[in-house]
């Protein structure tokens, strides 16, 4: 069947204090890539960063994706989120 992910449903901090974001996606296929999006209040969703494994900068905002060793869960880490930053924030998987 398809991979499935799971996330917390709800993560809060304070403005200029970094967050982490876990996502679960245990049984991932090899080839499938993990990809973060967020949608602001009152828009679509856009493209945050995609990675296959290991870690990969974040510029806008700043931070960094994590994926674990073993691919099952990766973590968004938002390094000093800003008040725009508020947003809901999704995993998602494939090619």
């Amino acid at each position: 069947g398809r991979a499935q992910v799971q996330q917390e449903p709800l993560s809060e901090t304070t403005e200029g204090t970094g967050i982490s974001i876990n996502c679960s996606h245990t049984n991932i296929n090899s080839y499938d890539y993990i990809h973060w999006y967020r949608q602001l209040p009152d828009q679509g969703p856009t493209f945050l960063v995609i990675a296959h494994k290991g870690t990969k900068a974040l510029a806008n905002p700043p931070g960094k994706l994590s994926v674990a060793a073993d691919r099952r869960s990766s973590t968004l880490w938002l390094a000093r989120p800003r008040r725009g930053d508020a947003a809901v924030y999704y995993c998602a998987l494939g090619n």
